[in-house]
């Protein structure tokens, strides 16, 4: 009875309440007035009193149908009437997510965590365009994955004349890490789809044997270091841990090593994008940033957030006894310094548009299922600071980490991973530029702070295992009930010449015996010793000048 309400009611909504407000003018103000509620209020109000839900709809299918409809409307004398079309023409029920989110989906739930300020008119302004979805009977558009409704609301309510690119909202409900971590419905990947669990040793090969019409797959996977990775976990006991290690100017996967103590028939830990992001968004950050024009030299100043922030921390006050640069504050993973240069020189757009850039929100091609790893960036405030610095709803699957690393490592470029080997002659996929090579440098060196002054600087000192001209990231949060502790941490080495990218993560009891960074420093060490440096042809001296 309650849609059949909202559905009578949809022709009468213009298309501005889908989408939060028209195109403002060159002097119009964008943010609506407290005094006066603008239409998406209005519909938020209107949807609020018939208890209507923002489910989940197909992302994509949805923004290209109600642009389409917009600049219809634009050019048709009625606007009105092309709004009605819209929601009439909207796609269809969301069809089940892919096996590539299969976990996340099952995870997140049916709805989405309350959202910060504004959230709720987001939320229900959203809700109509969701319902018109649902309850439609056209035919779906070519992408009907589902998506967090709380993110699309927020995005086509703060939407200009901007484009919703890929990757700008999550294509699934986001978990509340602090309410519903998704670690707890944590679940293996099928054996019919785990092709490294499938593959055979045939010489210094793991090869998965084919069908009657299909071939032998040869994985890209090291053997002996997989070995070497998946005989520390298990010696240490980890309750959950996964290991990679890539290639990173061809993306080449050398090993997926994973391990459970607490569940040891448990596969797919590596691909799975389950566990918080914890500081390594600072990457993420840290690239907008430096697309913004801040300098790994800029300092800020600050007091506490070890542990939490909160908005006072925001504030330049007498109390900020110490001051860091970017590039330290990446190496130590200062929340405080994140929170503030992120609520100083960054938009949520801008943070949204480096994750997607990133992968984050997107499906990574692959040869077996990857989750998505999701990423729900608030609009601003307190929220946004606090995403920026590593603690929001941000998730990450092992392998997406490595990826990370590697942007960096590629002079900022992005190459997808690769598990099978190619056929003899096959080009491989071309890579894309996803930051310029002079922030691909400087994210670099700030990530070399990490081993030489910052987090991860006592492990990889250890007399005997040091890892030469290796640069990083740790990352570290905790649930609490029940407690679980992850660490991370994603790199690549030699800094200059980089040979291997890799993430480690472990995620312990309150009693562990290894974390994250040293699962990480022996995934470089022993990948190094295993992939020697490539050879400098040189002229003999005596040949100078000799044609």
């Amino acid at each position: 009875m309650t849609m059949r309400r909202l559905l009578a009611a949809l022709p009468l909504f213009p298309l501005t309440l889908l989408l939060g407000a028209s195109a403002p003018g060159p002097d119009a103000n964008t943010a609506p007035s407290p005094a006066a509620p603008s239409d998406a209020q209005a519909l938020a109000q209107s949807l609020s009193a018939l208890g209507t839900d923002a489910g989940p709809v197909g992302a994509r299918a949805l923004v290209e149908k109600v642009e389409a409809e917009q600049r219809g409307a634009q050019a048709s004398a009625s606007p009105d009437a092309g709004a009605s079309a819209s929601v009439a023409k909207a796609p269809g029920a969301p069809a089940e997510p892919s096996s590539s989110g299969a976990a996340t989906a099952q995870a997140s739930g049916a709805t989405a965590a309350p959202a910060p300020v504004g959230a709720a008119t987001a939320q229900a302004s959203g809700a109509a365009a969701v319902a018109g979805a649902e309850e439609a009977s056209v035919a779906q558009g070519p992408d009907t994955r589902p998506v967090d409704a709380r993110a699309l609301a927020e995005a086509l309510a703060a939407k200009d004349a901007a484009a919703l690119e890929p990757g700008m909202v999550p294509p699934m409900p986001v978990p509340s890490r602090e309410k519903a971590p998704p670690f707890g419905k944590l679940q293996g990947l099928p054996r019919a789809q785990d092709l490294v669990a499938r593959a055979k040793l045939e010489g210094n090969k793991l090869v998965v044997k084919g069908g009657k019409s299909a071939p032998d797959q040869v994985l890209t996977i090291d053997p002996g270091l997989q070995a070497s990775l998946t005989k520390i976990m298990q010696n240490y006991q980890v309750p959950y841990g996964a290991a990679v290690v890539l290639e990173p100017s061809t993306g080449r996967v050398l090993a997926m090593a994973e391990h459970s103590e607490a569940k040891p028939e448990l596969r797919g830990l590596p691909i799975r994008a389950v566990y918080p992001a914890a500081s390594i968004f600072k990457i993420v950050t840290g690239s907008a940033l430096l697309e913004a024009g801040v300098s790994p030299d800029t300092e800020a100043c600050f007091h506490g957030g070890k542990r939490r922030l909160n908005e006072r921390q925001l504030e330049d006050t007498d109390r900020d006894g110490a001051c860091y640069s970017l590039a330290l504050a990446m190496g130590k993973s200062a929340n405080v310094i994140f929170a503030k240069m992120t609520s100083k020189h960054l938009t949520a757009e801008s943070l949204k548009r480096m994750a997607a850039r990133l992968r984050f929100n997107r499906e990574i091609p692959f040869a077996q299922p990857l989750d998505v790893s999701l990423a729900y960036i608030p609009e601003d405030g307190f929220a946004l600071a606090n995403t920026g610095a590593g603690f929001g709803d941000v998730y990450l699957s092992p392998l997406h980490g490595a990826l990370l690393a590697a942007v960096a490592a590629n002079d900022g470029r992005w190459v997808d991973p690769v598990l099978v080997e190619p056929e003899p002659f096959m080009p491989l996929p071309e890579p894309e530029p996803v930051l310029t090579p002079t922030a691909a440098r400087e994210l670099t060196r700030m990530l070399e702070e990490t081993v030489t002054h910052g987090t991860a600087r006592g492990v990889f000192r250890e007399r005997g295992f040091q890892v030469k001209d290796a640069v990083g990231k740790t990352g570290t949060l905790a649930d609490r009930e029940p407690f679980r502790d992850y660490s991370w941490f994603v790199g690549f080495a030699p800094k200059d010449n980089p040979r291997v990218a890799v993430a480690a993560l472990i995620v312990n009891d309150p009693k562990w015996r290894i974390r994250g960074s040293y699962l990480g420093r022996e995934a470089l060490r022993l990948a190094l010793e295993r992939i020697p440096a490539p050879v400098e042809l040189t002229a003999p001296a005596g040949a100078a000048g000799k044609h």
